[in-house]
Formats: C-alpha cells, structure tokens, sequence
C-alpha cells in the first residue's frame, strides 16, 4: 500500500512535466479537406447498367452528373479487362459537353443538359442534338441524374424524370432497380 502511495506522485509528475511547452493556435496552411466527393456514373457492360464512380466538383448536381455521362466512359474503365460502354449517341463535335463543373461564374454552361427538380420528380433536358435514345440509354440518363440527386437528398420514394430529347421527345422513366456503387 506504502508502495502505491509513492507511485502515483511519481506518475502524476511524470505525466504533467513532460517537457513540452504549451503553445496556441499555430498557423500553417489551409484548412483540412477530404477527398472530393464521388457520384455514380452509369454505362452499359454486357447489355445490363453499371455504375462507375467518378468524381465529381458538384456533388448533388444531376446535371453535372450528366455531363460526365455524356462525356463517355473513360479509356480503360472497366473490371476484369471487359470495357463498358453507352448507348448515349455521341454529339456533333461543336455539341460537345462541357466539363464537369461551373464555369467561371459558378454557372453550369448553357450547352450542356438541363435538370428542374420538383420534389422526387425530375425534369431533364438534354442538348437538342442528343437523340434518338435506346431504352437503356434512358435508364442511363435517370440513374445518373437520380443518384446524384439522392446524393444530398436522401428518400425512400423513387425518384422520377420525364428525359427530353432531340429537341422535344420525351420519356418518362424512375430510378428503382437502378445498380449501386
């Protein structure tokens, strides 16, 4: 007991006179940042919907999304050496999307796909020139759209989108059954 009584000074001096000083807020640097955030991309492998992570500078933007949908797959993308591909026609070279992110202005490009959201339902607007769309292509578009919608807006409902293409065709399709990370 006499013993115990001796060690636990001891310890308490040995824990508060470590020998560093204190110090205040030391600047260096920016603030801490993570990774950016990653969105699902959808693309065709072997006539079935997978999803393909890619990251993304507007998470939650349905049409930032599409844009990198529309950008195509990228070389080399794909498990086990099968590519993946998409049933998204290719646009005219002066169509071409725009990146990813907005613009200087914090604006997305007006060339580039269009989303209104309502609640779980979606409006999308493809560039005039996209078309005709197969229905895998569709779901392409709404999986896309949706799963970045769903990104900073979580629900158990399906999300629904009416896709609007080839300057005035539209369908309707939702989300349910469309493939995970």
């Amino acid at each position: 007991m006499k013993a115990l009584h001796r060690v636990l000074p001891l310890t308490l001096l040995v824990l508060t006179s470590c020998g560093i000083p204190a110090t205040g807020v030391v600047e260096a640097g920016g603030p801490a940042s993570g990774t950016l955030p990653i969105t699902p991309v959808y693309f065709v492998r072997d006539g079935g919907l997978v999803a393909m992570p890619r990251t993304t500078e507007l998470p939650g933007d349905p049409a930032a999304a599409l844009r990198l949908l529309l950008a195509g797959p990228m070389s080399g993308e794909g498990r086990s050496g099968e590519d993946v591909s998409t049933e998204i026609p290719a646009l005219p070279t002066s169509m071409a999307p725009p990146p990813a992110s907005a613009d200087a202005t914090g604006q997305p490009s007006p060339d580039g796909p269009t989303v209104t959201v309502n609640g779980d339902a979606m409006s999308i607007r493809l560039p005039a020139d996209t078309g005709p769309l197969s229905g895998v292509a569709v779901r392409q578009v709404v999986c896309t759209a949706a799963a970045a919608y769903r990104f900073t807006r979580p629900s158990a409902d399906p999300v629904t989108a009416e896709v609007v293409y080839g300057g005035g065709r539209g369908v309707r399709g939702s989300d349910e059954g469309c493939p995970g990370l």
